[in-house]
């Protein structure tokens, strides 16, 4: 077995290259993992590459198998899928998802790896890990049948939300947008699509994943009197100011926050980390989050397109990340901001 991989790393804020990294040994209780694709997760990933992760988050932002710390050098990514190449006999030979940067090889624990199910193929299942995020935040929702929802904002968790709640009964569901090309994606989906200032009223919940002012306050704006708004966007260290005023205490509003590293006190019972991520891959069977991927590229490639992501350039929804036979061969890469 080649003992040595490449890997994505974010050499300084704005410049990425790939290197050369060696592989530990692996022991009897790790699996040899070979890439076949990751997924960019555009919005986290977007702020890692620019250096935008605020200081006081540099432990809640950490991926589970980060190398280095923000805002650099570090290897940042967990949108992995791959064969096991070497392992218990119950897993050489299958395909696993795993919360693994961008790399060629890796060693990790069996236990980090979670077999795709038949159905799901390997180029889907890099969206397991935004499809978790979409389910941890309907667990905290808990929409109820025939309620009125809005999901504001059609990125990658946007997206993923409107497609599990496309699936509730009797529900009214509509993707809000400012981008009026993501009404096809929801078209795709099977939900309904609004601009902003067309968006339905009187909504019992608000979905907002926009990382947008404009989008929260929008979200808000649409509430019907005790609605909720389900908060899934992250900030980074920017602020963000709100109309606390007006129908925010006549109409009972509710803000609530939601976020993937934690699974809710109340599920947490009787359900495990494990078992999200499970559900998640199987959820992925549907051909429907198909439309969820908008962009690829070869690995080698990772540099410059991570550059044009981050500044705006490709704009699109998850970016998948090819891995061919022919990545031994290539040159290290590097890039700046400009792409």
């Amino acid at each position: 077995m080649e003992r040595m991989a490449r890997a994505f790393w974010l050499s300084s804020p704005g410049s990425g290259e790939i290197r050369e990294v060696p592989l530990p040994e692996p022991s009897a209780e790790d699996v040899v993992v070979r890439t076949l694709c990751s997924g960019v997760s555009r919005g986290t990933e977007s702020l890692v590459f620019r250096g935008e992760v605020p200081g006081s988050q540099y432990a809640a932002m950490r991926a589970p198998f980060q190398d280095g710390d923000f805002p650099g050098p570090v290897k940042y990514g967990y949108l992995n899928v791959g064969t096991v190449e070497q392992g218990p006999a119950s897993l050489v030979g299958r395909t696993v998802f795993c919360l693994y940067p961008h790399q060629s090889r890796y060693v990790v624990p069996a236990s980090a790896v979670t077999v795709v199910p038949d159905g799901v193929p390997a180029e889907r299942a890099i969206l397991a890990g935004t499809v978790e995020t979409a389910v941890n935040a309907l667990w905290d929702a808990a929409p109820l049948v025939g309620d009125r929802i809005a999901v504001v904002g059609a990125g990658m968790i946007g997206c993923s939300v409107a497609a599990l709640l496309a699936r509730f009964p009797g529900v009214r569901v509509e993707l809000v947008d400012a981008d009026p090309t993501r009404a096809d994606v929801a078209d795709a989906l099977g939900v309904d699509f609004a601009l902003p200032g067309d968006a339905l009223p009187d909504c019992d919940l608000v979905v907002h994943a926009s990382a947008s002012e404009a989008g929260l306050t929008r979200s808000l704006e649409l509430l019907a009197p005790e609605g909720t708004v389900l908060e899934l966007s992250w900030y980074g260290d920017r602020r963000v100011s709100l109309p606390l005023g007006e129908a925010f205490h006549s109409g009972r509003l509710v803000l609530r926050g939601s976020q993937v590293g934690r699974v809710s006190e109340a599920r947490r019972s009787r359900r495990t980390y494990a078992d999200r991520l499970a559900l998640s891959l199987a959820l992925l069977a549907d051909p429907v989050f198909d439309a969820l991927v908008t962009g690829e590229c070869a690995f080698e490639e990772l540099p410059s397109v991570m550059a044009g992501i981050a500044a705006g350039d490709l704009p699109g929804l998850c970016h998948r990340v090819r891995y061919g036979a022919t990545w031994a061969e290539a040159p290290a890469r590097t890039a700046s901001g400009d792409c």
